[in-house]
């Protein structure tokens, strides 16, 4: 997969750079995202989160910064499964962040799990700041994914751990088969359907089928100078968890 490809990939056709466009873009769909979440992977995103933070479960983090937050998902996910001390969520959307904080709130966690409007290749923390880094459906959406992956390096601790879970084109022929006709017949229309904006889940597929995606993503890790850069697959193939450290 072209790294470049999906980095040039954007929902509209505006001349705008793709960081705007991807904020207008999950503004548009926030109040609608999660529904859609659990009926696009077919209740499978629940899963694959908990097999991702599984993976940090040894490790028992401090603090942890998951980027593309979203509605907070994976932060309240991470705060239940880990217990770290602190968890911050950082995203390019408002509209999403809007949605999060009125989870953590009502779930009494507000003190806990904090939110703030950033953007990967260009995050608003301090060197070695956290523990671990997740980015989830994110990495796809980012505008250089080489300059993101560095920022993540740059703001984990030595030794801190970089998860990434991102969806994925299945490699077997037979899989691969059905999974493109779900992804271009159903989800655009049923995208249109739920939230009114079909062009955000034809980007979807779009960017799905170019983002690189096994030893090419870890290729990017190790560029940046992290470590233990390694990936699993899950679902046939139709998500992986990509994971590096950050060299001492």
């Amino acid at each position: 997969m072209s790294q470049k490809r999906v980095e040039n990939l954007t929902p509209y056709n505006s001349g705008e750079k793709k960081g705007k466009q991807i904020a207008k873009m999950f503004n548009a769909i926030a109040s609608r995202y999660d529904i859609m979440n659990r009926l696009i992977s077919l209740g499978q995103d629940k899963r694959w989160r908990r097999k991702a933070i599984s993976i940090l479960k040894p490790q028992s983090p401090a603090t942890i910064l998951d980027i593309a937050t979203g509605t907070g998902d994976m932060a309240i996910k991470m705060h239940s499964m880990l217990s770290p001390c602190k968890v911050t969520g950082c995203d390019i959307s408002e509209g999403m962040l809007e949605v999060a904080r009125k989870k953590v709130l009502d779930l009494g966690l507000a003190s806990e799990i904090e939110f703030s409007l950033g953007d990967c290749i260009s995050l608003p923390f301090e060197d070695n700041s956290f523990d671990a880094v997740t980015i989830s459906f994110g990495i796809r959406n980012v505008e250089d994914i080489e300059r993101g992956i560095s920022e993540i390096n740059r703001v984990l601790k030595p030794s801190g751990t970089l998860l990434i879970l991102e969806l994925s084109v299945p490699e077997n022929s037979f899989y691969k088969f059905f999974y493109k006709i779900y992804t271009k017949l159903f989800i655009p229309t049923l995208g249109k359907i739920i939230t009114g904006e079909r062009s955000a889940y034809d980007y979807l597929r779009k960017s799905i089928a170019v983002v690189p995606q096994g030893k090419a993503m870890t290729n990017i890790m190790s560029k940046v100078g992290m470590t233990n850069c390694c990936y699993t697959y899950m679902t046939f193939g139709a998500c992986a968890i990509y994971s590096a450290k950050k060299n001492i």
